[in-house]
C-alpha cells in the first residue's frame, strides 16, 4: 500500500471511499465500514470524505460518526487519510482534532471553495488557523489541491510558506489537477513532502518522479490493479501495468463518476441500495450502466 513509512507517514496507494447511505439517504456506518475492510484486505489505504466520497455533502457530525465507527470496528486507523476541509473553519478544526485523536495517518484538506478569486493570503490564513487551533503534534496535514472542483489553488508559493511556518504539520499533498508538471515541480521543491496524484493514469510517473502514490476514485473498484503497480513500479512491466489502468480510466471516464463506481459496487456486490447518490447528485441511470458496463467490456475489464 498503503505501506507506512518509518517516519510514521502514509504511502502507496489509497481510496477516496464511496459513501453508501441508507433509504432516508443517511450514511450508513455497518455498510461503510464492511466496504473499508474489504478496501484494506486489498492493502490500499482509506480516504474517506473526499470528493468520491461525496464529502461535502456530508455534515461534520456526520463525518466525526463515520470516523468513529472506523475506529470502533477495530480498523487501524493509521491507515486513514480522511477529508476533513469544509467550509467552515469551525468544523474543519473539530473533524482535524478528532482525527488526530484518532491517531489517523493525517488529514487530507480543501481550502475553504465557496468564496472565488479569494487571495493567497486568505487561502494561507485559513490552513494557519487550522493548524493553531487544533494545536497538536500529532495533526499532519495533507493539502488538496484540485482547482477545477474548488478554484481555490494550491500554489508552491503557499506551500514553501506553510512548510516555513509548520514544518512538523504540512505533511503532503494530493494533486487532482491532471497537471503532471505541477506534481513532479512539487516534489523537486519540497523534499520530504509527499505527492499523491489523483489520478492513476499518471501513477508510475508520480512514483518514478519520487512521489508517494495514488489516491484515486477508482481504487474503489479498481484497486487491487494500482496496488500491484505500487508494487512494482521499478520492475518492466510497469508499463504494461500503468496501460492497463489508463485504458480502466479512459473506459470510465464519460460517465458520471460517483454513480458510476456506486453502480460497479451495486453489481459486484449484490447490494443495489450501494446505487444511492445524495443530492444534487443522482442516480446512474439504466441506459448508461449499460453504456458503461460495455464500455469496460470492450476495453477488456469485463463486469
Amino acid at each position: 500500500m498503503a505501506a507506512i513509512r518509518q517516519d510514521g507517514r502514509i504511502k502507496g496507494v489509497l481510496a477516496p471511499v464511496l459513501t453508501p447511505f441508507d433509504r432516508t439517504l443517511a450514511p450508513d456506518p455497518k455498510r461503510f465500514v464492511a466496504f473499508c475492510r474489504v478496501l484494506v484486505g486489498l492493502d490500499i489505504g482509506l480516504a474517506p470524505f473526499g470528493t468520491t466520497s461525496e464529502g461535502p455533502s456530508l455534515s461534520a457530525p456526520e463525518r466525526l460518526a463515520l470516523m468513529d465507527a472506523l475506529a470502533e470496528a477495530g480498523i487501524a486507523m493509521d491507515r486513514v487519510l480522511p477529508g476533513t476541509g469544509t467550509c467552515a473553519l469551525s468544523d474543519t478544526v473539530e473533524l482535524c482534532r478528532h482525527a488526530a485523536d484518532l491517531g489517523c495517518a493525517g488529514v487530507l484538506v480543501l481550502p475553504p471553495f465557496y468564496f472565488k478569486t479569494v487571495t493567497e493570503d486568505g487561502v494561507y490564513r485559513a490552513y494557519a488557523e487550522v493548524i493553531e487551533r487544533v494545536g497538536s503534534d500529532r495533526l499532519k496535514l495533507y493539502l488538496y489541491h484540485f482547482p477545477r472542483q474548488s478554484q481555490v489553488p494550491i500554489t508552491a508559493s503557499l506551500v514553501a510558506r506553510l512548510r516555513k511556518a509548520y514544518p512538523a504539520s504540512i505533511a503532503g499533498l494530493k494533486d487532482s489537477s491532471g497537471d503532471l508538471a505541477n506534481m513532479e515541480a512539487m516534489i523537486r521543491s519540497f523534499p520530504g513532502l509527499d505527492v499523491f496524484s489523483g489520478s492513476e493514469s499518471l501513477m508510475l510517473a508520480v512514483l518514478r518522479a519520487g512521489g508517494a502514490g495514488c489516491i484515486s476514485a477508482n481504487a474503489n473498484v479498481n484497486g487491487a490493479a494500482m496496488v500491484e503497480l505500487y508494487r512494482r513500479w521499478r520492475e518492466p512491466e510497469a508499463a504494461g501495468l500503468q496501460e492497463a489502468l489508463t485504458a480502466f480510466r479512459v473506459a470510465t471516464q464519460d460517465f458520471p463518476l460517483i454513480a458510476a463506481l456506486k453502480a460497479l459496487v451495486a453489481r459486484a456486490s449484490g447490494d443495489q441500495s450501494w446505487r444511492m447518490t445524495r443530492p444534487p447528485l443522482v442516480d446512474l441511470s439504466p441506459d448508461a450502466e449499460d453504456g458503461l458496463v460495455k464500455r469496460l467490456e470492450k476495453a477488456g475489464f469485463p463486469i
